[in-house]
């Protein structure tokens, strides 16, 4: 098995200097880390359902509150209009 070296900045080594445990190697450290990091898409399969029921309820009351607002704006249109037209009707 070959080696390769690395630049790191200082402050980075500092870093993975403090995570590296005392018996184990730079290359032990960083293949612990990407193990650590590595994310299996299938370990959170399923688990949304609880979230997306949440989420569309949410989304159902902010659309009705939206739809609602609306409708008031356009009856309060609706009502300055007719009464601006009865207003040029009597003038």
């Amino acid at each position: 098995m070959g080696t390769k070296t690395i630049g790191v900045r200082e402050e980075v080594y500092e870093r993975l200097r403090a995570r590296k445990r005392p018996d184990e190697s730079f290359t032990d450290l960083f293949d612990r880390l990407l193990d650590e990091t590595t994310v299996e898409w299938r370990d959170g399969f399923g688990t949304l359902q609880a979230d997306a029921d949440e989420l569309e309820q949410l989304a159902d009351r902010s659309r009705n509150r939206t739809n609602t607002a609306l409708s008031d704006r356009q009856r309060e249109a609706a009502t300055e209009l007719t009464e601006g037209q009865s207003d040029d009707e009597t003038a």
